[in-house]
């Protein structure tokens, strides 16, 4: 897709107050950490669908844009787009190989399939606790040719750990994206941009604060998970990859201050530019039958047309089950990048099913060719460190896991895997570990690495399964 096709001007109506009054004042929530062990040979047997309307009516979203002139004017002051091969151009975090890993980060890696391309986080980055990485999205989901112009590009959601005792107040909830350059696959490297959110008319801005679980990067638009139970009940947040902004001024502040605006020492950040909100009010995160909170996304371009699925999180060590679902993105040209709505700016959920799998980090739906419908993907994640997780393939029909093939178990995939990503171009499904927890799964002692970036081909997943 040219880069002409995602340029457009359009009127957008006033975001709510989160985006347009507030500094989106959200209190991030880190994924809640269960010290025990998921039952990962459990089979979830087969999807159940979920067809009537009530159930449905939970899962929809109320569109809120920016308005244009608020964009336009935050752009102008801060100097214009900076745009995405800018900030691979000032990379200044180099990512190790598999081979450089330490042992505790490739034992995070799955068992079974074998990851074909592994990477790590540079040294601070590999055993902070302040932050956690959440989610991934690549320029796979971008455009189908792989690429974003030139580039091929992974971006990874980390939000900030609002476990950790002893953190400042201002900075609960921080989100922010490492933009990776992947053009040499030997030699991967990335920046930091903070996520943030006009404010005053564009004079300002404030931080977003947002617990990243999944992210889809899709034409021109990131639309990034908000915090379980967000302000003003905001499910979704979206980005315009047209408007990355360079702070002028380094310091600890997040927006306008004397001489420029600061970014919390980031050089870098994305103003959003909407948000999708639960018409049916706060999400609630005790059971699947109340509204749901979104803890990941991905991007499904097997469906006609292309799709955004979702899935709520409960707790490894429970029984609660699950909903999966999608929403259908927008055809017109003038939308792109956006869901599907109604003339009330609405988006109805169009597929919704109910999982048995239990600690379900990441989603991904995907048709094989000549396949009538799709299969869905489940990333069942333990709550211990040290602790594999379990990759099960779902449909209305039955549930197949991928085995070890030592001793036929089912807990092979990766340790504490998050969203998962699919880049068609490649046939690659794409996934990154969480954890650099101390030894008794704390956030206070010194940690343990096991944070990996990592890729396996979809079809050895299909071929390690049961």
């Amino acid at each position: 897709m040219a880069h002409g096709r995602h340029r457009r001007k359009r009127r957008g109506r006033a975001l709510r107050a989160t985006l347009a009054g507030t500094a989106l004042a959200l209190t991030a929530a880190a994924t809640l950490i269960s010290t025990s062990q998921a039952a990962g040979d459990d089979d979830p047997g087969p999807l159940t669908p979920l067809t009537s309307s009530a159930e449905r009516g939970k899962l929809q979203l109320h569109e809120n844009l920016v308005k244009q002139s608020s964009l336009d004017t935050l752009t102008k002051a801060m100097g214009g787009n900076v745009g995405v091969h800018g900030v691979l151009q000032s990379a200044n975090h180099p990512m190790r190989n598999k081979a450089d890993c330490d042992g505790t980060e490739r034992a995070a890696l799955p068992v079974e399939p074998e990851a074909t391309r592994a990477y790590c986080w540079d040294a601070g980055d590999a055993t902070t606790q302040k932050w956690l990485p959440q989610s991934v999205t690549t320029s796979g989901d971008a455009d189908d040719d792989g690429k974003w112009g030139e580039d091929r590009v992974v971006l990874a959601g980390w939000t900030h750990n609002d476990h950790k005792a002893g953190e400042p107040a201002d900075d609960r909830g921080l989100a922010r994206v490492a933009f990776i350059d992947a053009n040499d696959p030997a030699h991967l490297k990335y920046r930091w941009v903070l996520l943030v959110a006009p404010l005053s008319g564009g004079t300002d801005f404030g931080a977003v604060r947002s617990h990243l679980g999944g992210m889809v990067w899709y034409q021109d638009k990131l639309i990034v998970t908000a915090k379980n139970g967000a302000d003003h009940d905001n499910a979704l947040f979206v980005f315009d990859m047209h408007r990355i902004l360079r702070a002028d001024v380094n310091s600890s502040a997040v927006g306008k201050v004397s001489g420029g605006f600061s970014a919390h020492g980031y050089q870098y950040v994305l103003p959003a530019i909407g948000s999708y909100n639960l018409t049916g009010g706060a999400c609630d995160a005790s059971d699947d039958d109340h509204v749901p909170c979104l803890a990941s996304v991905s991007l499904d371009r097997t469906s006609s047309p292309d799709s955004l699925v979702a899935n709520e999180w409960f707790s490894s060590g429970g029984t609660q089950p699950a909903r999966l679902w999608r929403y259908y993105f927008s055809t017109q040209s003038t939308r792109t990048g956006l869901l599907g709505t109604d003339a009330n700016g609405d988006a109805g959920a169009d597929e919704a099913y109910e999982t048995k799998a239990v600690g379900v980090q990441g989603v991904l739906s995907h048709k094989p060719d000549g396949a009538s419908e799709p299969d869905w993907y489940v990333g069942q994640a333990p709550g211990a460190r040290g602790k594999h997780g379990t990759l099960w393939r779902q449909s209305d029909s039955g549930a197949d896991a991928a085995l070890c093939t030592a001793d036929r178990t089912k807990a092979c995939w990766g340790q504490h895997t998050e969203s998962l990503s699919y880049w068609q171009e490649t046939g690659e499904l794409w996934t990154l570990t969480e954890w650099a927890a101390d030894a008794d799964n704390g956030w206070e002692g010194t940690p343990i690495p096991e944070r990996v970036l990592y890729a396996v081909p979809l079809s050895s997943v299909d071929d390690s399964l049961d």
